[in-house]
Formats: C-alpha cells, sequence, structure tokens
C-alpha cells in the first residue's frame, strides 16, 4: 500500500494495476483514490467501468484502443470480473501492447498468483494485496475516525467494540457510524455504548457458545444456540462455524505449547493478534486431545448432515452435548 501511495501522491502511475484482497474497504478506497489520482472524476467521457462474470473482453480491449477525448489518460475499472482466476489469453497477450494513454485497474476480492494475467499484470504494473491491518493500525483508524466527528474512546472500549464485531473494515466503519450518531453531543464513547449499538457478529457467538462449553455449563451454550436459531441463522452454518473455531483453538494453543508469541501465531493462523488473544484464554480450558476430538466430532457430524443420517440442529445439540 505504501507502493500505492507513492504513485498517488507523486501523480506518477503505472499503466495497469490490480488491487486485491479479503478487505473490502480497502479495495474501494484504494480503487477511488486511483480513479481521482489518475483523471478528473468529473470526466465520464474518458472513464468506463465494467463489473461481474462473463465480460466481454472484445469490447474492453476496443475501448482501452480508444484515444481520451480532451484529455491525456483514458481510465478503465474492471472489478470482481474472476479473469484472474480462468484464462484469459486474449487480454493478456493485449496488455502488453496498452497504449500509454490507457490505464486499467482491476479489482478483484481472490486471485490465483499462478494464473498467467496476474504475471503479466504484476510485470507490467502493479498488484496491490489489501490485507487487514494490524491491530495497532486498526485501532489508530478506528481512533481517527471518530476524532473526526470530536469523538473519543478508551483503548479498552476500541478493543471491546473489535471483539464484538465482524472486524471487516467496512463493518467496523458501519459499527461506528451507528455509534456516532447514538451518542449525539457526547465527546466520549463508553462501553455501555457499544453494547447498547453494536450488533455482535454470529461467529461472537460462536466463541461465546465454545467458552460456556470449555466451562462445562451446557445450559448457557443450548441458549445462545437457541438464540442463533430465533435470528434464522441456518444450523449447518452454526455446525461449520463450531468445527472452525475448534479447529482454530486448536492451532493457537498447538503453536502456544511450542512457545510461539500470539504475534507469530498470528501471522501463522492468518488471524488478527488480539482475536489470537482472545483464544489463547479459551484454549487454556482445553487440553489438546479434548481439542482434536472435538474437530474430528465436527467433521463426522458435518458428513453425517450431508448424507441425511443426521439432523442439522440435533447435530449441533450432540456437539454441545457430548462437550460440555
Amino acid at each position: 500500500m505504501k507502493i500505492l501511495n507513492d504513485h498517488i501522491k507523486k501523480n506518477e502511475f503505472k499503466n495497469i494495476y490490480l488491487i486485491y484482497g479479503p478487505e473490502v474497504y480497502l479495495r474501494k478506497q484504494y480503487r477511488d483514490r486511483l480513479h481521482r489520482g489518475i483523471m478528473d472524476i468529473e470526466d465520464t467521457m474518458n472513464y468506463s467501468y465494467y463489473e461481474g462474470k462473463g465480460l466481454d473482453v472484445k469490447s474492453i480491449v476496443e475501448m482501452a484502443d480508444t484515444l481520451p477525448f480532451f484529455s491525456e489518460r483514458r481510465l478503465i475499472i474492471i472489478e470482481n470480473s474472476n479473469f484472474f482466476n480462468s484464462s484469459q489469453d486474449e487480454l493478456n497477450e493485449y496488455l502488453k501492447h496498452l497504449p500509454e494513454t490507457t490505464y486499467m485497474v482491476f479489482v478483484e476480492e481472490k486471485i490465483d498468483k499462478r494464473n498467467k494475467l496476474f504475471k503479466t499484470v504484476s510485470s507490467l504494473g502493479y498488484a496491490a494485496n489489501m490485507t487487514g491491518p494490524s491491530e495497532n493500525e486498526l485501532v489508530r483508524w478506528v481512533e481517527s475516525i471518530l476524532k473526526k466527528e470530536n469523538k473519543k474512546a478508551d483503548h479498552y472500549v476500541i478493543m471491546q467494540l473489535l471483539s464484538r464485531i465482524d472486524t471487516d473494515m467496512e463493518n467496523i466503519r458501519q459499527e461506528l457510524e451507528k455509534l456516532i450518531s447514538y451518542t449525539m453531543e457526547k465527546d466520549q464513547i463508553t462501553l455501555e455504548d457499544v453494547k447498547a449499538v453494536c450488533t455482535v457478529h454470529t461467529e461472537n457467538k460462536i466463541f461465546d457458545m465454545i467458552h460456556a462449553i470449555s466451562v462445562k455449563n451446557q445450559q448457557k451454550a443450548l441458549e445462545l444456540y437457541y438464540d442463533l436459531i430465533k435470528l434464522r441463522e441456518p444450523a449447518m452454518r452454526i455446525l461449520f462455524l463450531l468445527a472452525r473455531q475448534f479447529n482454530l483453538l486448536f492451532q493457537i494453543k498447538e503453536l502456544s505449547l511450542k512457545g510461539y508469541s500470539p504475534n507469530v501465531i498470528a501471522q501463522r493462523t492468518g488471524i488478527k493478534e488480539f482475536i489470537v488473544k482472545k483464544n489463547i484464554s479459551l484454549c487454556r480450558n482445553f487440553d489438546m486431545e479434548e481439542l482434536e476430538n472435538a474437530v474430528t466430532y465436527c467433521v463426522d457430524a458435518e458428513e453425517a448432515v450431508k448424507t441425511g443420517r443426521l439432523n442439522d440442529r440435533l447435530a449441533v445439540e450432540l456437539i454441545i452435548n457430548t462437550f460440555s
């Protein structure tokens, strides 16, 4: 991202960009910043936007070959095309001869780095992976949003906010908007405000379920499960999330026992450090054998549901009853 920022700041652009990765918020931000940097946002004659699978490559090439009208640049943005997960020989060859007046920005969530098009874009232009920020970067970003609205929150309150919701930046931004509106004239956001306004993500309820299981509070685990069912959360999805959470706990505990720090564990598992720290404390309630058995049990239960041998709601209840 530093390289992208330098290009935008210096107004020195590559002719081809690929913005990809899991962070929706960052993909949108850098897509729009490149748009504003490469050309006047009001210039619609020299700007084209394509979105979705099944795009006509020939029409894109024809547009790219068209000289800009009363401008030095033509910009084409292509989003969610799946071009980087399929064979695109025609487009791949064309990019090698792209007119110097044409700029192309691809925006994708998932890409295959073995793909020819990815390799071509990376060599001729610049590919930027929009991965999630670190814990400290995320906290500073939240603080900056609050500061613009003349509000602030203690570090503990911000961490509690992040632990309750889906940490996708777009989701965090939406939750912050709700908090800002809710607190109105108040300049200090409190934990009570967070609890009153912010939507608890399903995966956090799954965490609470497993915590209840770990301390052998079967009744609480079942209550949380039935709450999710009332909220129309599919039992099969709950089963999947339980399996994933148990597997995550198994990985974290295994790495923790080997002496790795939360930071290293976060890098190896691909999750944020503060979530690792939260799960490390939960790991202490299980031994390795229990976690391994839970993962195996969940996998077997999923297979039994998919083959029609077990009802999905009953499968979750059996997991709760077996391990709590």
